[in-house]
């Protein structure tokens, strides 16, 4: 994938990912990085991986950030942004990608508490570093993003239905943002070939994928995604605050 956002365009300003070391994450703090921005990489259990990105976009001459931390545990991110105050001071640029649901062995709850709770904790934690200027950025996919009116594949649905409800939290509070000059904007792409996600519903449903690419005609794959949540970043905020990546025409409106 080609470099998204021009050398130099973000320089001075730095970037938290959420969930950013592999797949979307990595990728979007990657694209971020070539366009001049420091860097957050934020991990739950991946440190090695993440230091190892760290060092790569090093290279490319920003600060970077390498911060474990449990998005689901308040005291966790409450760390995490002190680290942040500690490094850089303030933050321009939210990006809200992780998210789960899927895992074994996880409580009931579990996808509500990280694709909703954890995603508002987040926030909340972050809204005394962002200011005037500042943009928070929500990942999800159609199938959560348009839930409410086309049906998901079972295996999916408790995640997509977690996912939506994050998203609405999020949306009401877009007025208070936008009093204090923030921006927010929602980015929902279709399945991604290679994500996580991706992986374990085809372990459950097989041939889901496959059925899925022939109905859209094509699925993005996961730099190629990434590169329209780091553009997220940048571009103007559309009129209802979504930006829909790749076919939505099987899709109902929300």
């Amino acid at each position: 994938m080609s470099q998204p956002i021009p050398a130099g365009s973000l320089a001075g300003r730095t970037a938290l990912v959420t969930g950013s070391s592999r797949g979307i994450g990595a990728d979007t703090a990657r694209y971020l990085a070539e366009g001049g921005a420091n860097v957050v990489i934020n991990f739950r259990n991946k440190a090695p991986r993440a230091e190892k990105l760290a060092a790569e976009l090093r290279e490319l001459g920003v600060e970077v950030l390498v911060v474990g931390a449990d998005l689901t545990d308040a005291g966790s991110v409450a760390a995490m942004m002190e680290a942040v105050k500690e490094t850089f001071g303030t933050l321009d640029l939210l990006v809200l990608n992780a998210s789960g649901g899927m895992e074994s062995g996880m409580g009931a709850d579990y996808a509500l508490v990280l694709n909703r709770d954890a995603q508002l904790g987040v926030l909340d934690a972050a809204l005394p570093l962002l200011h005037d200027g500042s943009r928070v950025v929500f990942v999800t996919s159609h199938q959560a993003h348009f839930i409410r009116t086309t049906p998901t594949m079972p295996e999916y649905e408790p995640v997509a239905l977690s996912k939506r409800a994050g998203e609405d939290a999020l949306r009401e509070r877009i007025p208070a943002l936008a009093a204090q000059g923030i921006d927010f904007v929602v980015v929902s792409g279709d399945m991604i070939e290679g994500t996580i996600t991706a992986t374990l519903l085809e372990r459950a449903n097989p041939g889901a994928i496959a059925d899925r690419r022939e109905s859209a005609g094509k699925l993005y794959n996961v730099s190629e995604f990434a590169a329209e949540v780091a553009l997220a970043a940048v571009e103007p905020v559309p009129a209802d605050n979504t930006r829909l990546v790749g076919d939505v025409s099987s899709f109902g409106g929300e």
